[in-house]
């Protein structure tokens, strides 16, 4: 190799991590003015299903989950209770239907349990757009994403699998798709990644057995 072509494959690689660098500062950027902004204005929707969550079933309003973060570390996540006290520590597409409450329900259909979850962004466990945080117990899956690269970036709200309507039922499937967007995520691609979501779709991670 010439002198000229290393100088020029260095600085190819240079030029790759100031893009790097600066999309991971970008996208933490818009994680903290999201969350922060998101926590101060739906307070009062969040207060208004905390109280209606306590009306409707017994147990606390908060769910509170261990989950698998960035680097396989495990991490509190919190949402807000759309299940039975009681129910079996499951991931979403093994629970039953029935498990959930009828408040629940409507809570899951708007989004509106993911609000706490904007607590674990601002604390950096997670990101608004990245692959979604699994259980310990779900050893295939955190395995595939291992291999494939996925554990290297922080778990999201919302992704391109959810968009995509692609949920933990399908654990290889899902790693790919979850490897695709760690390889190739950008600051323009998260941003349509949130408006989609906001639009309706993202709703493979929502859903539950029907018997």
């Amino acid at each position: 190799m010439s002198l000229r072509q290393g100088a020029r494959d260095g600085e190819s690689e240079m030029g790759v991590a100031t893009t790097r660098t600066a999309y991971f500062i970008s996208k933490r950027s818009l994680d903290i003015f999201v969350a922060a902004a998101g926590l101060i204005v739906g307070a009062p929707l969040l207060a208004l299903a905390w109280a209606a969550i306590r009306f409707d079933s017994k147990g606390s309003p908060i769910f509170a989950q261990v989950r698998v973060g960035s680097n396989g570390r495990q991490f509190t996540c919190y949402k807000l209770r759309t299940m039975y006290t009681g129910t079996s520590n499951l991931p979403t597409h093994q629970t039953q239907k029935s498990a959930v409450t009828p408040l629940g329900a409507h809570l899951r259909r708007w989004k509106i349990d993911e609000l706490p979850q904007l607590y674990n962004v601002l604390t950096g466990d997670m990101s608004l757009v990245g692959p979604r945080p699994c259980l310990p117990s779900q050893v295939g899956l955190i395995k595939a994403r291992e291999q494939m690269g996925v554990l290297r970036v922080l778990p999201g709200i919302t992704g391109l699998a959810q968009v995509r309507g692609i949920d933990m039922s399908e654990p290889e499937k899902l790693a790919a798709v979850d490897a695709e967007y760690a390889h190739t995520a950008t600051f323009l691609g998260d941003i349509k990644l949130v408006m989609a979501t906001i639009v309706g779709q993202g709703l493979g991670v929502d859903r539950v057995r029907r018997t």
